[in-house]
Parts: structure tokens; sequence; C-alpha cells
């Protein structure tokens, strides 16, 4: 049985950094310190295959609590994605079908082993005991909340005014949630801070069920590649945790110069004092933002892919990107010229699709009007060009990080 530890740097640590808000902090900070083993809870509906940086700053929050010595749950919301978190929402989400969610949650633990210690996690999946409910069960449940409790919740309020559908299993979501902490009995239960009136709903069934409420702890939304919204797979803006070094080295460098400090905090282990020296350093005017992402994204690839990939993967930017040279090292694709009509050579946009580096016609047009296609280091502006593959091959070249050499 792991030791737990009260160390009170370490908790006030895990209370204030990367945290928005912990209701109730009091009760929290003495639980901590009473040295009573607890039990933390995060969840995650599968709603997509995908984990990004934006869970891992909830994921790296409850490895805290694990390193704590406490027994952290890492809940799969099976049930709950089949209606789907109507948080921020201004419609109704579309069904998922059960084959759906099973094939997204497939890689989540794998996933999730990058931040957690996986063998020492309780992994739950709430269709366990929410598929189990019976009617009368559900009765009894819903007898615990009012409607005007969960009409307040602002999204619901926009909705009900503007004479939106608003179904009662969205109604309910919220309500299934708080039931999960009843049924894991959860000290404390973690998300972000668009999940507060789900996790305050936790707290208040708790109450219902005569069980001591769990305390809350809400992190913030980690902005996406572009600065301006939460990182979100549906927004295409999002840097996965399964992302190859090369690619999430560039992606790092692709961040608004803003957020460099954001992702210091949230995204890595650096010393909080440190990541206020380089929040000076991008202030000061005399630091060049680029040599601080740099060191950004070799701290967040070191972590996914450790050192020697993040040594490659910075050496591999700087040759491509930084002096535009081509990599030593690129894959190798063969492709049978016999196969395609023309004797001038084959067609970019089935190049392209034969050397996977887009995944449909239609891709492979938008790259080439927006110039993000090189053959020979030579930007393709035609979609109708016919490329000749020579015997020494051809190098081509997507956006500033991927590289192929095809070969006849």
């Amino acid at each position: 049985m792991s030791k737990i530890i009260t160390d009170k740097n370490k908790i006030e640590e895990i209370l204030t950094r990367g945290v928005k808000e912990v209701l109730v902090k009091k009760s929290l900070e003495k639980r901590l310190l009473s040295g009573k083993k607890l039990r933390v809870k995060l969840g995650i509906d599968p709603t997509g295959s995908v984990l990004h940086l934006g869970h891992a700053v909830v994921l790296r929050k409850l490895r805290e609590f694990q390193d704590l010595g406490h027994q952290v749950i890492f809940l799969i919301g099976d049930f709950t994605a089949r209606i789907g978190d109507p948080t921020g929402r201004v419609s109704s989400r579309p069904p998922m079908s059960g084959r759906e969610i099973k094939s997204n949650m497939k890689n989540y633990i794998s996933q999730a082993g990058k931040i957690l210690d996986i063998k020492k996690v309780e992994i739950r999946y709430n269709l366990e005991w929410l598929n189990e409910l019976s009617f009368a069960e559900l009765i009894e449940l819903t007898s615990k909340i009012t409607y005007s409790q969960v009409a307040q919740r602002a999204d619901f309020k926009k909705r009900i005014k503007s004479d939106v559908d608003l179904t009662l299993q969205e109604f309910m979501y919220p309500v299934m949630q708080g039931y999960d902490s009843v049924h894991l009995n959860a000290d404390v239960e973690i998300g972000g801070t668009d999940q507060k009136f789900n996790l305050l709903m936790g707290r208040q069934l708790q109450k219902r069920y005569k069980q001591a409420p769990q305390d809350i702890i809400t992190c913030p939304l980690l902005e996406g590649l572009y600065g301006k919204d939460k990182m979100s797979k549906s927004l295409n803006n999002y840097i996965s945790l399964t992302e190859n070094e090369i690619n999430m080295y560039g992606q790092i460098m692709s961040l608004e110069d803003n957020l460099i400090p954001v992702y210091f905090n949230l995204c890595t282990n650096m010393p909080i004092s440190e990541v206020y020296e380089i929040e000076n350093k991008l202030n000061d005017g005399k630091t060049n933002p680029r040599d601080l992402k740099m060191k950004l994204a070799y701290e967040i690839v070191r972590i996914y892919h450790g050192e020697k990939k993040a040594k490659e993967a910075q050496a591999f930017f700087v040759k491509t990107v930084q002096k535009k040279e081509t990599p030593d090292e690129l894959p190798v694709i063969k492709v049978e010229t016999q196969n395609f009509a023309s004797l001038q050579g084959i067609n970019i946009v089935d190049l392209l699709i034969k050397t996977k580096l887009v995944n449909s016609r239609s891709e492979a047009r938008r790259l080439i009007e927006q110039g993000g296609i090189k053959v020979g280091g030579k930007v393709i502006e035609d979609i109708n060009k016919e490329i000749n593959i020579t015997k020494e091959g051809v190098i081509i070249q997507r956006g500033k990080r991927q590289f192929v050499k095809v070969i006849k």
C-alpha cells in the first residue's frame, strides 16, 4: 500500500498550478493533509478517438494526485457518450452508435498511459452502472434534483429562451455525470472550467444520497493551434498525444507567441519560477520568441517521446524549416508508372494519393491551390501537372515537415 504524501508545498502546488478554481479549497486542503487515501475522479467521453494536449492538462493534474499516493479513477463515459455532453452547444449532438463509441475508446487507455501510471489506475466505464438502472431507480434519481436547478445552466437557458430544442436526454446528462460520482464514491473530481456545472451536480447528488460531497478542481481550457478556441478535434486545432515527434515539434512551433507561457505552465514540468522568467523574456523585447518556442517544443516532445526523439525533432526542424534544406533520411515510396495513362508522367493529384501524403483528391487539390506542395523544391500550382519520375527519384514535400522520395 502506497504511503500518502502530505508535503504542504506539494499540496499547495497541486491546488494552484494549472488550476482555475477549487471548490471547496479549505475542505480539500484538510483532506490532503489528513493522510487519508482519496478517490480522485476524471471522466472523459469517447466522442473522438484521440486524446490531445487539452486532455493532458486534466490528466496531468490527475497524475499529481497519483504521485501523492491517492487512488485515481479514469472514467470512460461509454454510456454518456451516447448522448454527448451538451456543454456549450447551441443544438443537440447527433447520437453516437455503440460501434462508434467502442472504436473511439479502443486506444484511450494506452494514450492516458502516456501520463498516468496506468497499472495503479482504477479504470471504469459508466455503461457498467447507468445501463443497469431500473426505471424505478431512474425515477428515484430524478427525484433528487429539480427542473429549476438544471434549467439554470447558461447554455440550457439560452436554448430555452431561443426556442431551440432541448431533449430530455440532454437535460439528464449532468445528472448522469453526477451519479457517476455517487456510484464511485468520489472524494475529488477534476475537469475543465466548462465542466463546472456537471461537477457541481456530482456534489449535489452525493449530498442527496447521504455521501460526503466531492471537492472539485477546475483547470483552464487549453487554447488550440490558432490561439482563439479551446483545443478540440472537431475544430482541427489539436496536438494529439500520439502525434509523431516531427509533427508534434512542428505543430508547437506554429503556436501564437502569446501562448508560449501558457503551454509551459499547463503542458510541461518546468518549475513555475522558470515559467515566470519565460514570460518576462517574451515581453522584454530582446528575446526572439522563436527561441522560447523551440525550448517549449523540445520540452513537450521530450515528455511524450523521450530525449533522443526530441533532439532528432529539433534537428529536423532546424534543417528543413530554418535552413530550408532537405532532410538526410526520407521515406522512399515506389510507384508503378505503367499504371498511369499519361506517357508524360503521373498527375500530381494521383501521385499525392499514391504516396499517402493526402487522404483525398479534394485535399490534394486544396493543398496545391494553397501552394502547399513542392516537387523537387519547386511549388506546384497546377492540379493537372504531370510529374516525371526519374531513375534517381523525385522528392515531394507537403508543407514544411513532410517529405517523401518517389522512385519507379
